[in-house]
């Protein structure tokens, strides 16, 4: 069989055009899209129990689909009131914050004017006014904060019958994904595509775990140092480090405007300092042990991917692109053709690293995953 070769700027004008038309389905199909992605990812991680509920309970189909999004919808109700309860005591507490703060900042504003004898009276007043409009603006915070976890009541729905419709259909979607390619490619594909499901789901329970390992680690940091609202932020910061980097720096601010208000300057050095310890905790033992090396990002393609998420979807994309490069990465790992993109967007592999193992106990050993 003879293949067309063309030139290298005919096959790159090509690439181009492909990914700007991408682009553009992408931004002009979010609504449904984005809603898409995130049932896809649930489905995954809700495909263990599902599978245990059809082979050991011996559930239909239905009623294991059924089953796993009422327990999908009851995680998510008990998120969102959660979330509503903290913010409604947060509201509230509005104009106390406003005051102490305001406190808070004048008091260091004398000590700065007093030790190094700079007038910046004009300049704090601006500051000032901005803080208290601020502030005084319940309405505004809350409706950003409710803007970063939910996107609509559509998009809820829409989630919804995706995830029951993926779940459902599972099998039917293999299929095709399968038959689609030549019959004398039939085994090989298979095998991929169970690959790549597998690392996925794994990829996504990690992720999970690790948003638990931080909101737990950030919550008993900020109760310890008396930060009001510790578990709040603690859970914010877990989500949030979804988010490579650009994440934890957002919650670290959060947090320390709010040591900043409810307590002491010095507390806001520790809030710091504690972020930094757990950041680290983070890159060299969570995410090596609980998600894995094999789908782990590098900083560049993983900051490039939040700038293109935020301009194609939004806040959701935000959230959305990292787990998206991720099988990308998956797929381009298991494609001769694209395993250099595979590797260009991972990590840089040392051939001689050996693993990372903890002995916890005498039967109990964390050992680093592939």
């Amino acid at each position: 069989m003879n293949f067309l070769r063309l030139p290298f700027l005919v096959k790159l004008t090509l690439v181009v055009v492909s990914i700007i038309g991408l682009g553009y389905l992408l931004a002009l199909g979010q609504s449904i899209l984005a809603p898409f992605f995130l049932a896809f990812l649930m489905a995954m991680l809700f495909l263990p129990a599902a599978t245990f509920m059809e082979r050991k309970l011996r559930f239909p189909r239905s009623m294991s689909t059924m089953t796993s999004v009422f327990i999908m919808l009851m995680i998510l109700c008990g998120i969102i009131y959660f979330f509503t309860n903290q913010l409604s005591d947060f509201s509230k507490d509005l104009p106390h914050l406003q005051e102490q703060f305001t406190t808070v900042f004048n008091s260091l504003q004398h000590w700065v004017s007093k030790t190094f004898n700079v007038k910046v009276d004009e300049q704090v007043d601006y500051i000032n006014q901005g803080l208290n409009k601020l502030l005084s603006s319940s309405g505004v915070i809350l409706g950003f904060t409710f803007g970063i976890f939910s996107t609509g009541f559509g998009f809820i729905i829409f989630f919804t019958l995706f995830f029951i419709f993926i779940l459902n259909y599972r099998r039917l979607l293999n299929n095709f994904i399968v038959t689609v390619f030549n019959e004398r490619h039939k085994a090989s594909v298979q095998e991929a595509v169970n690959e790549i499901r597998i690392m996925t789901k794994k990829y996504i329970f990690g992720l999970f775990l690790q948003v638990i390992i931080v909101s737990v680690l950030t919550s008993t940091l900020l109760t310890v140092l008396g930060v009001k609202y510790a578990i709040l932020l603690g859970v914010l910061t877990g989500l949030l480090n979804v988010i490579p980097y650009l994440g934890i720096f957002i919650s670290l601010l959060i947090s320390c405007f709010i040591a900043f208000a409810t307590s002491t300057p010095s507390t806001c050095i520790y809030v710091a300092l504690g972020y930094i310890a757990i950041h680290a905790v983070d890159g060299n033992i969570v995410l090596p042990f609980v998600v894995g090396s094999k789908v782990k990002i590098n900083a560049l393609f993983s900051f490039i991917g939040i700038l293109l998420g935020e301009h194609l979807w939004g806040i959701a994309g935000m959230f959305l692109c990292i787990p998206a490069i991720a099988i990308i990465k998956i797929i381009c790992e298991r494609v001769d053709d694209l395993k250099p993109w595979g590797r260009l967007l991972g990590e840089e592999q040392k051939p001689d690293k050996k693993k990372k193992s903890y002995k916890i106990s005498k039967n109990i050993t964390l050992k680093e995953m592939d």
